[in-house]
């Protein structure tokens, strides 16, 4: 049995919202089918308000534009994540300063403290997997007089937070929850991707969903957004394509990062049964691994829950104890040979080249590269069956041991 390491979910629903989006509307770009995405994931996550963009980049590189940081600003990333979160601070040409992880992947409290300045605008904490990281724990430190005495905001809107802002890497963890409360309740600002291989889809696709601050201040936050991701232009090419609207603006410098509405209605089909259908669907094939590779020493489980947290289940990042890298690779190639995708989420930003080339040196994080020497994500997603889950853990179990025996001699 052939198992990819991921497909996207593509069915009758997304097939009938595209065909709408084509034969009904007649509208491709921006316009009614992403407005309605954006208001069922405000709904999903009980927040403010959203706004679509064509990319968790672009999101990251318009908020930081809203925000106003530049060179004399530091944001605090995680060494354990994919490229994208350092790079769409460092291309707006702020600051990254990296931290280390915890063993479950997510970053290190005490670290982000031990890394706090005076120039420190933001935490983007990354939810590896779709394990929120410890959102509490993260509140409580930047809400402490060490951390706020020496917060020095730029703009009116900084000086009303107070603090470094927690801008949440969430492209792995929509409808994660904290102590049952929609993850991004306990950010100020959650960025989503929904990329081809995510819980939730677009092709290619983000958005920026916010907690609510007060009514004036979201109404401002949201129409600031969305005109900076408009080329700083008054009018989206949907209004100006109304009788008689052709008139515009360009009122600041922006940037173009909207999401289409062809996109968009793709993931609205999902979205729409994502909580009740197509979250539990992920939740059973993880709960379905745990159950067959909990029998074995050698596994060390990824977590569902963990105290007040909830899992999303977008990866299945499992370690194999006692393994080296070269005995993890073994393990993805003798897989692969017998037709089952796997992967390995992520390479610790240190060992990129990019980054040996900056002066980032691994053993300045052991616990990442702890993590990534043994750790493979099998396969999980929608419409994966439960035979198949099975058949994987077979395959795998069989390897695993057979590498362990090999050692032996």
């Amino acid at each position: 049995m052939k198992t990819p390491f991921c497909l996207p979910l593509i069915n009758k629903d997304v097939e009938s919202e595209v065909l709408s989006c084509l034969n009904e509307t007649g509208w491709l770009t921006t316009g009614p089918k992403v407005k309605e995405f954006e208001d069922e994931i405000t709904k999903l996550c009980q927040t403010s308000s959203t706004i679509c963009v064509n990319s968790w980049t672009s999101g990251m590189l318009l908020l930081i534009k809203w925000l106003g940081l530049d060179e004399n600003d530091e944001v605090i990333v995680p060494v354990y994540t994919y490229v994208a979160s350092a790079f769409a601070v460092i291309n707006s040409n702020v600051k990254c300063i990296f931290v280390d992880v915890n063993d479950d992947f997510n970053i290190n409290i005490d670290e982000i403290e031990k890394a706090i300045t005076k120039n420190t605008k933001a935490i983007m904490p990354v939810d590896i997997g779709g394990l929120p990281i410890d959102y509490i724990a993260l509140n409580k430190l930047l809400n402490k007089e060490s951390v706020t005495s020496k917060f020095t905001p730029k703009t009116a809107f900084q000086k009303k937070i107070g603090r470094p802002l927690i801008i949440s890497d969430a492209a792995h963890s929509i409808g994660s929850l904290v102590d049952n409360i929609p993850t991004p309740l306990f950010s100020d600002f959650s960025i989503f991707s929904f990329h081809s291989v995510k819980n939730i889809t677009t092709g290619e696709g983000g958005a920026i969903t916010f907690k609510i601050f007060n009514e004036e201040d979201d109404s401002i936050i949201l129409n600031e957004l969305r005109l900076l991701s408009l080329n700083g232009q008054n009018k989206s090419a949907f209004e100006k394509n109304s009788l008689g609207g052709w008139k515009y603006d360009i009122i600041t410098n922006g940037l173009k990062v909207n999401m289409p509405d062809i996109n968009a209605a793709i993931g609205l089909a999902q979205i729409k049964k994502y909580k009740n259908i197509l979250l539990p669907e992920r939740e059973q094939i993880f709960l379905k691994y745990n159950t067959i590779l909990s029998q074995y020493s050698w596994a060390i489980l990824p977590k569902f829950i963990s105290g007040e947290r909830k899992s999303s289940c977008h990866l299945y990042q499992l370690r194999i104890k006692g393994f080296e890298e070269d005995e993890r690779d073994e393990v993805i190639s003798r897989l692969a040979s017998l037709g089952i995708g796997v992967n390995v989420h992520f390479t610790p930003l240190p060992m990129l080249s990019y980054f040996k080339g900056k002066g980032l040196n691994i053993r300045d994080y052991p616990t990442s590269y702890i993590l990534y020497k043994n750790e493979i994500s099998l396969p999980i997603y929608n419409n994966l069956s439960l035979e198949s889950v099975q058949d994987v853990c077979i395959k795998l179990i069989a390897i695993v041991n057979e590498i362990i025996k090999e050692n032996e001699y």
